[in-house]
């Protein structure tokens, strides 16, 4: 079976200050005008938080979303992996969010010298599994064992189940982690299986975009 998806994933990076040339109110709009150029019949955000996550609602009205912050449901202040779906065009059959950690259903668990709880949120509409991710920043044995963690939720279902993993993995493509999740290597004596979407796919819209990573240093940034 062949199915066309959309699939939009992008890091919200929370409400900053107002005073802060990276706030949200300075932001919003531009966000707002890049998703409806795309329209995405699936959209995966990042450290989101509800103010940014209502306004992306309140200006998608096409769309409903799932996803609990990373603290659990009875917090919706924290952060997010949010995903929102197209109403129209996406029929959910079953979704949820683990923590990733050594206690996966415990909300707001820290394990493997993480900072702060890490989640993924998942939903499977026919025929897709789709899985939304915000690893750990600090800790390289966090990203790993999150990887493997996330790796053996996606293999206990069926494998004839096409998987779309997105999200803020904060490390690269040739870090152990990433080695890991695209079969290079192993971590515990499981090897991953993934595909990487870029040099994989059959059209690109930015041809010349090799990194989604870019460097930027901000205000302070100066060529010496």
């Amino acid at each position: 079976m062949s199915v066309s998806l959309t699939v939009m994933t992008f890091n919200l990076h929370d409400d900053q200050a107002e005073d802060s040339p990276n706030s949200w109110e300075k932001r919003k709009d531009i966000c707002i005008s890049v998703i409806t150029s795309y329209s995405p019949t699936i959209l995966c955000t990042q450290q989101g938080v509800k103010t940014q996550l209502d306004y992306l609602q309140q200006c998608l009205p096409g769309y409903s979303q799932l996803g609990v912050s990373r603290r659990g449901s009875q917090d919706s202040l924290d952060e997010h992996c949010t995903i929102f779906y197209d109403k129209e065009k996406v029929e959910l059959l079953e979704d949820g969010t683990f923590w990733l950690s050594e206690s996966p259903s415990v909300p707001g668990s820290i394990s493997w010298g993480a900072a702060v709880p890490c989640i993924a949120t998942w939903a499977i509409s026919f025929p897709t599994l789709i899985v939304n991710t915000a690893m750990d920043e600090l800790s390289p044995r966090a990203r790993r064992r999150s990887a493997l963690l996330t790796w053996q939720h996606i293999a206990s279902l069926p494998p004839s189940l096409p998987v779309l993993y997105c999200g803020g993995f904060n490390t690269q493509k040739e870090s152990t982690t990433g080695r890991f999740l695209l079969g290079r290597s192993s971590e515990h004596g499981v090897v991953g299986d993934m595909r990487d979407t870029w040099p994989n796919a059959q059209v690109r819209k930015n041809v010349s975009l090799i990194h989604t990573y870019h460097d930027f240093k901000g205000i302070s940034f100066q060529i010496l």
